[in-house]
């Protein structure tokens, strides 16, 4: 790529003008996935910065999760992954029917491959805010699934379900494998037909675990979906609890305007 300039004059920080330079020429394409930025020594010579300044541009483009280091080799410009959530189809019974659950449906659109890993399933008294959200009492238990999800190998989602054991106990919802459609489409097989399903979308910063589990940089927000399923006697059959790097999601909603 070619080198501007910085105006040591501006407001603006150094560190922050070699930070838009590099971006710009990430955004138009000058620089593409997978090629390497200029190297730390190329930067320092070029704008006659000190070592820290350049390393604070970088870390300032590391942070939006649009480069990535490897050691011994440099800074590349990250191939970047996105989900596009298409949160008015993706629970459709016809998907169910044709063996696919939601993260299946959403490869199949936008082009992904899609992994499943860390799947752990138990049984456990639940939360007072999933007691309630579930309508249970206080000695009530439910099955636990909890799992990440991969996009071409990239971390992208941790979720955490949460089924009464009444309902889901000793049933393929309970096995590590819970088959074709994914629990959704085990559900309406013991004949909890699902209605309608709600969704509460928040955003915050990740804990260090879960800055862990979804391979994230320092400075990446995530994104919160608690999501609750209802079969059509309004009960509620289940909650989901989302963890999405936001980087990696476009969140899309089709809201009709009657």
């Amino acid at each position: 790529m070619e080198l501007g300039t910085i105006d040591r004059r501006a407001d603006r920080p150094p560190y922050k003008q070699i930070a838009d330079q590099l971006r710009a020429a990430i955004e138009s394409g000058e620089l593409s996935p997978g090629d390497r930025i200029p190297s730390e020594a190329t930067l320092i010579d070029h704008y006659g910065v000190a070592r820290m300044t350049v390393r604070q541009a970088i870390q300032e483009l590391r942070a939006e999760a649009r480069v990535v280091a490897e050691h011994g080799r440099g800074v590349f410009v990250r191939t970047p992954v996105q989900v596009r959530r298409l949160a008015s189809e993706r629970f459709a019974r016809r998907h169910r029917e044709a063996g696919l659950a939601a993260f299946g449906v959403e490869a199949e659109k936008t082009g992904f491959t899609p992994r499943v890993d860390q799947l752990e399933v138990s049984t456990a008294l639940p939360s007072e805010e999933i007691r309630d959200r579930l309508r249970l009492a206080a000695d009530e238990e439910v099955v636990v699934r909890s799992r990440r999800y991969l996009a071409d190998g990239q971390p992208v989602e941790t979720a955490i379900s949460y089924v009464p054991a009444v309902i889901a106990a000793d049933t393929a919802i309970a096995a590590h494998d819970s088959g074709p459609g994914g629990i959704y489409a085990r559900l309406e097989e013991l004949g909890h037909e699902l209605d309608h399903f709600t969704e509460e979308v928040s955003a915050r910063m990740p804990s260090a675990d879960e800055r862990d589990r979804l391979q994230l940089f320092d400075g990446v927000p995530v994104i919160v979906v608690v999501r609750t399923a209802y079969e059509t006697t309004g009960r509620p059959v289940e909650v989901c609890d989302t963890l999405k790097a936001a980087s990696a999601y476009i969140l899309e909603y089709d809201i009709p305007a009657r």
